[in-house]
């Protein structure tokens, strides 16, 4: 193999292992660290953040 093979190998290797990561945390218990949600409120002023938004970013996050 070329030095670009060898490379691009690599990183699917790397690639693949953080795919995997991901699914146990989506799957494990990673997601309920707290025993109840918490707000950003205020966090950034200004910015106005709806419930479309919110619905928007749980479809992204938890797909399924």
């Amino acid at each position: 193999m070329n030095q670009t093979a060898v490379f691009n190998q690599n990183y699917l290797i790397k690639i693949e292992q953080l795919e995997k990561e991901l699914v146990k945390l989506k799957k494990g218990k990673g997601y309920n660290i707290f025993k109840k949600p918490f707000s950003f409120k205020g966090v950034l002023k200004g910015v106005k953040v709806s419930l479309n938004d919110i619905e928007s970013a749980k479809k992204s996050l938890f797909k399924e």
